[in-house]
């Protein structure tokens, strides 16, 4: 079977996320980039890591509120945020290169995260956007295909 064989033989949903968690990827070593190019400590990303994952105490609470809470801290809207309060701060003269830097942080914490296979939760901690969270039977491996060590099934979502 050709390279081209096998990319169709994927269903779009697979091939959706093979592509999601490339860019993911990418993100999070451009953010390291930035936050190197602009003089900031590389390290700060490493030591805030965990700190987002606390939104999943919500847990704690019931299934809804653990979901809620962990997907407002688990996408980009709000480092997004952080980002054009920081423009405006800049246009007015204002020191706030700290912002830049939390922002940082956070698009590195969810562009990991979702570069893993860690998404936005629905309910359960172990179901998300991206599938459900573990070791999933692998897809018969095809010797002509250089992706089928990496292929895995999706369960059905209906």
């Amino acid at each position: 079977m050709s390279a081209e064989g096998s990319a169709t033989s994927q269903t779009p949903h697979r091939q959706a996320l093979i592509w999601q968690r490339a860019e993911n990827t990418a993100i999070a070593l451009g953010v390291v980039l930035v936050v190197i190019a602009l003089g900031q400590p590389w390290w700060v990303l490493l030591a805030a890591f965990l700190v987002f994952d606390l939104s999943a105490l919500g847990y704690l609470i019931s299934q809804r509120a653990g979901a809620l809470c962990y997907n407002l801290v688990h996408n980009y809207t709000v480092p997004a945020a952080l980002i054009a309060v920081w423009a405006v701060l800049q246009w007015r003269d204002a020191e706030a290169s700290w912002l830049v830097l939390l922002a940082a942080c956070w698009v590195f914490h969810v562009a990991v995260d979702r570069a893993l296979g860690y998404g936005l939760k629905l309910g359960p901690f172990k179901h998300t956007h991206l599938g459900i969270i573990g070791k999933q039977p692998q897809i018969p491996e095809d010797a002509d295909s250089p992706l089928a060590p990496q292929q895995r099934r999706v369960p059905d979502q209906r």
